[in-house]
């Protein structure tokens, strides 16, 4: 095995008094046959200090020195290069970074702190020489996860390792062992430790998982396994309670909990919170009255409500609280067309990402994989209202607020724009300006 690396770090491994290896991910996908990528964690039996004089010397950009983790932050143009030196961690256990660094020249000694043993493999960049001291080649070969020491005691250290499980297993396609996996059930309150802003990243890693390596559906097994280990109860709890809630058998296979996964094992990347979350007002509606009903506007304020709790970003918020909201329209396609054409101008700004968590929704049903039959009806509707040339967006209209302020006060050019838009996509009137100028003054009249 040999690895594509900078050719500053190859000098700085030939100049250097000791041995400098890779470690982690890189060493890991290159052994599993899977794409490199830019960042490479490289380690050495060296300190800090010496560490950095010698890369600055090579040509590497020295960007970070962290002395009390015998950290340093390098770059090699676009690469990102971590180095640590050889060392043991001592966790609080209620927090990710460690409360104590012990510095050793023992390779075995520094691959027990690390998380997974396929993570835990070193290349000796001067020979090209691999050393595997905890066996993780043949875990990388089983495509198995399993820890470096006892399962419940890291986990404990660092209850980020719980998502970081879940999300490469998915990516990876890669199976925890079962001393693995029940180690992580045992540990996993002490995902409650760990910042909301760390979990969402996590989070957004898992839901696109299957984009790290092409691994197929890997974002519903990411959340499978999130599941099965505990951690999502505690993530989630408001998906979670949709567990054994029964759905019409003519519509649905699964209960809530288990569609809102398979929503999100279809999704299309762009909206796998969305799929995820389209449902959360189903068992609190259910708890009200027994029904679902209404399940939609009870929804998306949980939704707000879960994704704030999340630190997520505003605009992603919005999102998906609207995707929530407007999931259920014309679920059966018996809405009438001039109420659909309102709907979609209505709502353009989101009509594609709509479009994606309906056939989201319609696929996690039955695991049909077909067109939703909704999706067909809107699309036919929309390309019709192309070709009439109807506007979709206030910018597409034929008139625009300084032709109307001769005809209306100020504060109802907003509302009479929006309502030449809605007749226009209904039908009703043509987007040319002496037709929309005729109405503006008919509603001038009306309402003065």
């Amino acid at each position: 095995m040999k690895l594509n690396l900078p050719e500053q770090l190859t000098a700085l491994a030939q100049k250097a008094p000791f041995p400098v290896y890779v470690v982690g991910g890189a060493v890991r996908d290159a052994l599993a046959r899977l794409p490199a990528t830019n960042d490479v964690d490289i380690c050495a039996p060296a300190d800090a200090e010496a560490f950095s004089a010698l890369a600055k010397s090579c040509g590497l950009g020295v960007n970070g020195i962290y002395r009390n983790t015998g950290t340093v932050n390098l770059s090699a143009g676009d690469a990102k290069i971590e180095f640590t030196s050889f060392r043991s961690d001592m966790y609080r256990g209620d927090g990710h970074a460690p409360a104590r660094v012990t510095f050793t020249s023992d390779m075995h000694t520094d691959a027990s702190r690390r998380d997974f043993c396929c993570n835990a493999v070193y290349y000796d960049i001067q020979t090209g020489g691999v050393c595997d001291p905890l066996g993780g080649i043949a875990d990388i070969r089983e495509k198995r996860l399993r820890t470096t020491r006892d399962a419940r005691q890291v986990f404990a250290e660092d209850g980020l390792r719980l998502l970081r499980l879940a999300r490469l297993a998915a990516q990876l396609g890669f199976t925890p062992d079962a001393a693995c996996l029940a180690g992580a059930r045992e540990s996993a309150r002490q995902i409650d430790t760990i910042t909301a802003e760390r979990i969402f990243a996590e989070l957004q890693l898992i839901l696109h998982a299957d984009q790290k390596y092409g691994v197929r559906y890997a974002q519903y097994e990411g959340l499978k396994l999130l599941d099965a280990t505990g951690v999502l109860e505690r993530v989630l709890p408001e998906l979670t309670a949709g567990r054994g809630l029964p759905q019409r058998a003519d519509f649905h296979a699964y209960d809530v909990l288990e569609h809102s996964l398979r929503a999100c094992r279809y999704a299309d990347p762009r909206v796998r919170f969305s799929a995820l979350l389209h449902d959360i007002g189903k068992p609190a509606a259910y708890r009200e009255t027994g029904k679902y009903h209404g399940h939609d506007a009870i929804g998306e304020p949980i939704g707000r409500a879960v994704l704030q709790r999340l630190k997520a970003p505003l605009r992603l918020t919005e999102t998906v609280c609207r995707m929530i909201a407007l999931h259920m329209f014309d679920l059966d396609g018996k809405v009438r067309e001039a109420k659909v054409r309102a709907f979609i101008v209505k709502n353009f700004d989101v009509y594609e990402l709509l479009l994606l968590v309906k056939q989201a929704d319609y696929a996690g049903c039955k695991d049909d994989t077909n067109l939703c039959p909704t999706i067909a009806k809107w699309e036919a509707i929309r390309e019709a209202m192309v070709r009439e040339g109807v506007p979709f967006t206030l910018k597409e209209l034929a008139v625009k607020g300084d032709d109307l302020k001769d005809l209306l006060p100020a504060r109802r050019i907003g509302e009479t724009l929006q309502a030449l838009l809605l007749r226009c996509a209904q039908g009703a009137l043509q987007n040319r300006r002496d037709a929309l100028l005729r109405e503006a003054a008919r509603l001038a009249a009306e309402k003065p």
